[in-house]
C-alpha cells in the first residue's frame, strides 16, 4: 500500500509540472517493465526502446491519471500494448517465452516421464516441451497470451493481472485457466504421439 501512496503522491507533483519526479518513477520501474516488453521482443536493446517509448505515453497521458487503478498496473497495460503494436509493426517471429523445465515438470505432473533426462530421448523429450510450451502459448488468443505470460513469468497475482488488462479478477481467472488448459491439451499430444485423442473418438 505504500508504494502505491508513494507512485500516487510522485504523479501528482508530475501532474502539477515537476518533472523530476517522472524521473524517479522511470528510475523505479524502468528494470521491471524492460524485462516485461522481453517477453514479446528478442533484442534486449528494442526492449530498451520500446520500454522508453511507453514511459513517453505514459508521460503524456498522465494529466488524465486519476488514480483508479494502480500506477504500476496502469504503466504495465500501456507497456503491453507499445509491446504488442510493436511485434505487429515489425513481424516478429513467435518470441521464446523461457520457461524452464522444472517449472513445467512441476506444473504438468511430468517428473516421472523425465526421470532420466540425461539419456538422449530425455533430452529430446525436455526440448520438445520447452518447444511445445512456446508453440501453444504462441497460438493462443492474445488476452489468454497476456494473461499466462503474466501470471507464469512476471509473477504478478490475478488482482495486478486484471488491473494491467482491465478486466475483472474473474475473467483474469478463466483466461489463465483456459491457457493452461490449451497447454495442457498439447502437452499430452505430445506424450501420447497424438493418438490419445483418436482412440477417444473410435
Amino acid at each position: 500500500m505504500g508504494a502505491d501512496v508513494s507512485d500516487l503522491s510522485l504523479v501528482r507533483r508530475v501532474q502539477r509540472g515537476d518533472k523530476g519526479a517522472f524521473d524517479v518513477l522511470v528510475l523505479k520501474y524502468q528494470h521491471k517493465l524492460v524485462k516485461l516488453v522481453t517477453r514479446y521482443v528478442r533484442n534486449p536493446a528494442e526492449a530498451e526502446d520500446i520500454a522508453q517509448e511507453a514511459f513517453i505515453k505514459a508521460y503524456r497521458a498522465l494529466p488524465q491519471f486519476r488514480g483508479d487503478s494502480a500506477f504500476y498496473t496502469w504503466l504495465y497495460r500501456i507497456a503491453i500494448n507499445t509491446a504488442k503494436n510493436a511485434v505487429v509493426s515489425r513481424d516478429r517471429s513467435p518470441v521464446d517465452y523461457n520457461f524452464d523445465r522444472d517449472s513445467i515438470d512441476e506444473s504438468y505432473d511430468m517428473q516421472g516421464r523425465l526421470k532420466d533426462e540425461d539419456t538422449p530421448e530425455g533430452l529430446v523429450l525436455s526440448d520438445e516441451i520447452r518447444h511445445t510450451v512456446n508453440a501453444a502459448i504462441e497460438q493462443l488468443p492474445e488476452d489468454l497470451r497476456t494473461a499466462i505470460v503474466l501470471r507464469e513469468l512476471e509473477g504478478l497475482s490475478y488482482e495486478q493481472i486484471a488491473g494491467a488488462m482491465g478486466c475483472p479478477v474473474g475473467t483474469v481467472r478463466s483466461r489463465i485457466f483456459r491457457a493452461r488448459e490449451a497447454i495442457d491439451c498439447r502437452l499430452r499430444e505430445v506424450f501420447e504421439g497424438g493418438l490419445g485423442r483418436t482412440e477417444e473418438l473410435g
